[in-house]
């Protein structure tokens, strides 16, 4: 409706980019819904895969030398599989320490007995917050399915389901509320697009749609409307780092998934660094442990 009252010829870039992120959104959850009819072990390969793209993207970005070849192998076909295979097996004990523990302590020996010390530091960092942020964080959306919840008949799938819509509402809504009203941005240097006003309306925004969508989950009502703007402060905040990130890099996108709309990684960022703040919230407060 937008675009036809006010850019028919595609030429309004507010409104492109407000359809653009949507469209995206509207993909994911397509390919969530697609990935359920195959049970847990088709959402853990979605993921999996999701990840994988991510990390390269991430990593396509970072600096990096011969002595590194190693590690990145093992990051790709070793680390991430065997994440997401404990996720899958519901090690719960393992795979919250797996990588910010033995692999961010393993990483650096494999490429320090290349005897390459070149940036050294800021080779092996790159490297390990990519795994943090494109693996391990990502990895706790298909972990929802793991969590038994006493009381609660529906299937975890629904769990996934209401944290992708109410975070990929609030990414809509957040560029909504900026474009309309929004006149003080949160970081001027990182990004005009994103303001405090924004900020401000989408986490009300998503509130309204968490606690509308609470017969989703075992929240109550209001329970849902406080998880719903708990994941939206750190969604929306973990893009403004993700951007950080890519500023430092200088590029605009992490990749060219679809033309003007960025990668992988731009579609998911929001999630991925809601995600372990969802699991833990709902683990501790909801689940058996």
């Amino acid at each position: 409706m937008l675009r036809r009252r006010f850019g028919p010829d595609g030429t309004n870039s507010t409104i492109e980019n407000l359809n653009g992120r949507i469209t995206s959104w509207w993909a994911m959850l397509v390919l969530l819904t697609l990935a359920s009819l195959f049970g847990r072990g088709g959402m853990i390969v979605l993921f999996a895969l999701l990840s994988f793209a991510a990390l390269r993207e991430f990593l396509t970005l970072t600096s990096k030398s011969r002595a590194d070849h190693c590690a990145l192998l093992g990051s790709f076909f070793v680390v991430l599989p065997l994440q997401y295979w404990l996720v899958y097996r519901g090690w719960y004990g393992l795979y919250e320490i797996f990588i910010p523990v033995y692999a961010f302590l393993f990483m650096p020996i494999l490429v320090a007995l290349r005897g390459d010390t070149t940036r050294f530091l800021a080779r092996v960092a790159e490297t390990q917050w990519a795994l943090m942020v494109a693996v391990f964080a990502a990895s706790h959306v298909p972990a929802l399915l793991t969590l038994d919840i006493p009381g609660w008949d529906g299937p975890q799938i629904l769990l996934i389901m209401w944290l992708v819509i109410v975070v990929q509402g609030a990414d809509v809504a957040q560029y909504a509320w900026s474009a309309v009203g929004g006149h003080h941005p949160v970081a001027a240097r990182l990004s005009q697009s994103k303001t405090w006003e924004g900020v401000a309306g989408a986490v009300a925004s998503a509130a309204a749609l968490g606690g509308l969508l609470a017969w989703l989950t075992p929240f109550g009502l209001w329970q849902a409307a406080a998880m719903a703007g708990s994941v939206t402060v750190m969604g929306l905040f973990g893009g403004l780092v993700m951007t950080a990130i890519k500023r430092d890099k200088g590029v605009e996108d992490w990749g060219h998934l679809a033309a003007g709309h960025g990668g992988f990684t731009d579609r998911l960022d929001s999630v991925i660094f809601a995600a372990p703040v969802f699991f833990h919230l709902v683990r501790y407060f909801w689940a058996v442990t």
